[in-house]
Formats: C-alpha cells, sequence, structure tokens
C-alpha cells in the first residue's frame, strides 16, 4: 500500500465528512471547516486507505516542509504512521505530523516520536456552552452588560438560524465591511473562506445564525458543525460600531445550538493564530482550557 495524495477541494466534503466526525478530539483541525476552509493556505492534499484518511500540508508555524495530520480512522496507528514513513522515504522528506493535540502525545511517543515542538498561537479556546448561551456569573459580567446595551439600544433586535433566504443580505453586508489596512494575508484568507461558505453554504453543511437590527439590517452573522459533544465556531463576523452585537450573537448563537443539539458539552471557538487583539478577546470570555497542539517529528 501506498499513499497517494491528491489536492483537498469543495467537492470532497461528502466523501471526508465521515472521518471527520468520527474521532476522540475537540481539535478544530479535525473538522469540515477547520480543513476545508484552509485547504488552500496550509496547501492541503488528502488520501482515504482502508478507511483512513491521510492528509499531508504545510505546517502552521511556516515551516516549507511538507508534515501531515494524525492518521483519522479504521487502520492501527502503528501501521498508519508506517505508511507515511514510508511516503516520506520516498518523497525524500523528514516525517513530521502537525497540529497534533495533546492527548494524542503518548500515542506518538509509543511509536518512536522523537521531538514535540509546542505552537503557542494555535492553541484552541474551548468554553462551557452554558456559561456562552447565558453570559452568567461574575467572570462574564462586562460581556451580559453589553449583550444587555445592545438590547436596551435594539429592542426590536432579531435573531434566526440562517436560510437561503438570508444570504444575499448576510454577504451585502460582510461586503460593506473590508478589512482595516495591515491586517495579515490569513485574515484576507479568511475573509474570501467566508464569501465562499455564503456562495456555497450547502455544500459546507454548516448551520448559522444572523442577527438584524430593523433600520440597519444584518449587524452580525456565524456559521459553526456539531462534531461529537463539541459545537465548533467556525466563522463569527459583526459590525463592531453596533455595541453588544458581538457578545449578542455569540450567546444567542449557542443558546440555539444547545437547543438543536443537547449533546454539546463545549463550544471550541479555534485558535487566536498569533492576533493579540483575537487573543484579548478569547480569554475575555474565560475558556474551561486551552486544547493545545504539537508538531512531532519522527
Amino acid at each position: 500500500m501506498k499513499l497517494d495524495f491528491k489536492p483537498i477541494t469543495r467537492e470532497d466534503i461528502a466523501t471526508l465528512r465521515p472521518l471527520l466526525t468520527a474521532h476522540p478530539f475537540r481539535s478544530c483541525d479535525f473538522t469540515v471547516g477547520g480543513v476545508f476552509l484552509w485547504a488552500g493556505y496550509f496547501q492541503y492534499s488528502w488520501c482515504v486507505v482502508e478507511n483512513t484518511l491521510f492528509i499531508k500540508g504545510f505546517p502552521v508555524n511556516g515551516g516549507s516542509t511538507p508534515a501531515f495530520s494524525l492518521p483519522l480512522g479504521a487502520m492501527p496507528l502503528d501501521e498508519s504512521l508506517g505508511l507515511i514513513r514510508d511516503h516520506c522515504k520516498a518523497e525524500g522528506i523528514g516525517m513530521e505530523l502537525s497540529s497534533v493535540p495533546e492527548e494524542a502525545l503518548p500515542l506518538l511517543i509509543d511509536e518512536g516520536a522523537v521531538h514535540i515542538e509546542g505552537l503557542n498561537d494555535w492553541a484552541d479556546y474551548v468554553y462551557d456552552p452554558q456559561a456562552l448561551a447565558t453570559l452568567s456569573g461574575k467572570k462574564l459580567a462586562k460581556k451580559r452588560n453589553h449583550a444587555n446595551r445592545f438590547a436596551a439600544d435594539h429592542p426590536d433586535a432579531e435573531f434566526h438560524a440562517i436560510g437561503a433566504e438570508d444570504i444575499d443580505a448576510i454577504k451585502e453586508f460582510y461586503h460593506s465591511m473590508p478589512l482595516a489596512e495591515g491586517k495579515p494575508e490569513i485574515a484576507e484568507f479568511d475573509r474570501r473562506q467566508t464569501f465562499d461558505v455564503l456562495d456555497h453554504a450547502a455544500d459546507y453543511g454548516f448551520e448559522g445564525g444572523v442577527l438584524t437590527v430593523p433600520g440597519l439590517g444584518v449587524v452580525a452573522f456565524t456559521f459553526g458543525e456539531v462534531v461529537g459533544d463539541t459545537l465548533h465556531v467556525h466563522i463569527e463576523k459583526m459590525n463592531h460600531e453596533v455595541a453588544g452585537s458581538g457578545e449578542t450573537i455569540c450567546r444567542d448563537y449557542v443558546g440555539m445550538m444547545l437547543e438543536r443539539h443537547p449533546e454539546i458539552r463545549f463550544v471550541n471557538r479555534q485558535d487566536d493564530s498569533g492576533d493579540m487583539g483575537l487573543r484579548r478577546a478569547k480569554l475575555a470570555l474565560h475558556p474551561l482550557y486551552l486544547l493545545h497542539k504539537y508538531n512531532v517529528t519522527f
């Protein structure tokens, strides 16, 4: 057996979705959004051997040598790593796994890992869904106050699940919010992929929510997916000039998803990619923990 990789495209979602939902990890990297929204940025390619998914791309810390995701599927780990090892030998490259969740490290150490590097800018922020759905408690008092301010300023505001009839208005809203100058390349890529989700919402299969205000129209929207016991929030955009719109859509979306999916026990709002402003915002929501990730070489 050998690994025969091909580029990941949106058309592969239906094929790979079952393998991206049948694993024990809460990492955003093992979701449809985590893979397909970022396939172009990290140049992901894929293959499936014996109902096991292999993904190759470039590591999140900017390395120039291809690296691999932790294999997902039915094949025993020693066999799947053996296939990666053989592939690397044939390609004349070193063997490295990227963005490995912390709970998988003991397994890889047992399989001969020789170096482990922490990826401090790429840890996922994981939250209590009940806390986000209510913004209750002393720690979230400021966030709750912002949401209350929004409700007082806009008593006729409405939050609802995104339907096909909402997409044009959401696109118009997002087009009206260009990126500020000086934003890194990854922010522009994120913007392009957000439009791709809006253009092909049915393909991604995400569940979304939109917040509207009479006279203003759309002021915030969000998309995510549920994998196991975790809600992964992939996209969340708001008009920062409308006070409290971000806190409100965060609260109302998680509340809606809990009603739809009572099995949710955690909310993964993903990493901050080293953006200090984003880091402060994520910490201000008081995560339960950070899901740390590592590059592992053999």
